[in-house]
């Protein structure tokens, strides 16, 4: 192994993988690909194939002297299984959204990667994108005052229109929250910190799916799970929000995010993507402001900058942002909407977390600092 590098093994070659081997194989000086495996062997071959590495069962994977981190891209039932697999075998462990499927789950993973002194994280890490970590320096740099409330809305009539194989959306550990809700709680809690409560009201708008794409392309899907959220926070610092989460809406023009304070309003872009506009409106203006995002390095599609983090902070010995008592939290608050939604009352988030540091302004594309 090269000096003040760490080897990643994928687990996990299915459409997200791409952009994690992209960025992974040429982004990042400090990590180095080694590995890739798939419960289907094929996609697996097809990946190392590519990018010139060994293509493995998951077993083999994780037993390999020269993977450091597992980075674990399965679909969600299998995200808990595979990262205490990894840990058990010495490894650190990072994992696509959501955490677990559970809190049982996530709290056991948590234990045990104290237990054996290892990492563990999740994603999203969209939030140490540009836009994001320009929005975290004006909040923190008081450009809208005190934040007092926020705003957060993905309205879409469902992933069956272009996945070609979207079951797993419509079945526990899927669902618009599940799905995509981590984008955006990721992005508030970063921002905002951690959530103390909520409340919500949830339904499904139909009994079926059907598929619009790829070679099954007219089938139906069962939905199990909610396809409408609608929901209300209280963040541990006072501040207020409200949300909604949705693959039952046909066109919305609702804004994604925004947060507003005693001294102004932030405006921000999508946090399924890593730019995109900031705007920003102080108290006693008219007109919003365009932000500029270019003091740091992460615009595009940055995919596995959360796995490079976790790397570099593991050589420094300082924490990761996009640790896994965040990806817990943010966890806790959407299964608490699902909750909510089934009881009526307001549910207390037990779990908390520390605002990840923000990155520095002025690094270079592949810099972590």
């Amino acid at each position: 192994m090269k000096a003040k590098q760490l080897g990643v093994g994928i687990v996990g070659c299915g459409n997200i993988s791409g952009i994690y081997l992209r960025n992974i194989s040429r982004m990042f000086s400090h990590l180095e690909l080694r590995a890739c495996a798939d419960a289907l062997p094929e996609k697996a071959e097809a990946a190392g194939k590519k990018w010139d590495v060994p293509a493995l069962t998951t077993e083999e994977l994780v037993a390999r002297d020269d993977v450091d981190i597992v980075l674990n891209l399965t679909t969600p039932p299998f995200h808990a299984s595979v990262n205490r697999m990894a840990l058990e075998a010495g490894k650190h462990a990072y994992c696509e959204k959501p955490f677990a499927l559970d809190m049982e789950e996530a709290r056991d993973i948590l234990a045990l990667a104290e237990k054996k002194r290892l990492r563990v994280g999740g994603a999203p890490d969209t939030f140490l994108g540009s836009a994001f970590q320009t929005c975290r320096q004006l909040i923190d740099d008081g450009a809208i005052g005190k934040p007092l409330s926020a705003f957060a809305a993905m309205n879409c009539p469902g992933h069956e229109r272009w996945h070609p194989a979207p079951d797993f959306y419509y079945k526990p550990g899927g669902g618009p929250m599940l799905d995509m809700g981590p984008y955006y709680l990721t992005v508030l809690v970063s921002l905002l910190g951690p959530v103390a409560s909520v409340q919500a009201l949830t339904s499904a708008g139909f009994d079926e799916r059907i598929l619009g794409a790829g070679p099954r392309k007219g089938e139906t899907v069962t939905v199990e799970v909610p396809t409408q959220y609608q929901g209300l926070m209280k963040f541990e610092n006072g501040v207020t929000g409200s949300i909604i989460m949705s693959f039952d809406t046909w066109r919305s023009e609702q804004p994604r995010l925004e947060i507003h304070g005693t001294e102004g309003s932030l405006l921000i872009p999508d946090p399924n993507r890593f730019g995109g506009a900031v705007r920003l409106l102080r108290a006693g203006e008219s007109r919003l402001k365009k932000i500029g995002t270019r003091s740091f390095p992460y615009r595009w599609n940055s995919r596995g900058l959360g796995v490079a983090d976790m790397a570099h902070n593991i050589l420094k010995d300082r924490p990761h942002r996009a640790d896994g008592r965040m990806a817990a939290h943010v966890l806790e608050t959407m299964l608490a909407f699902d909750e909510a939604g089934k009881t009526g009352s307001a549910v207390d988030i037990r779990s908390t977390m520390d605002r990840p540091a923000p990155l520095k302004s002025g690094l270079k594309k592949g810099e972590i600092a």
